[in-house]
């Protein structure tokens, strides 16, 4: 009697284990799955960004902004000055 007893409850604590590995799985896979989300979503914003970032150095933008704001204009060729650094 003794020894059923005994096997009884070794066999409900390696089905206690068992749960208790479940368990352990399920939250470690919820939380890739939060992990997953926050990367594809952190990827968006990073593409966003960069969109932006390259509308705002475009050259034409730049241009504009210069003649604009600032009443600069390109230099004309005859205005270029060449620097002969004596190689």
């Amino acid at each position: 009697m003794a020894g059923g007893v005994v096997w009884i409850g070794a066999i409900a604590l390696l089905l206690a284990g068992v749960v208790a590995l479940n368990v352990a799985v399920l939250r470690l896979n919820v939380r890739l799955d939060q992990l997953g989300h926050d990367r594809t979503n952190l990827r968006a914003d990073n593409a966003q960004i960069q969109s932006e970032i390259a509308a705002r150095a475009a050259s034409g933008r730049i241009a504009g902004l210069a003649s604009g704001r600032l009443g600069l204009a390109p230099a004309a060729p005859e205005n270029w000055t060449y620097l002969d650094l004596g190689k």
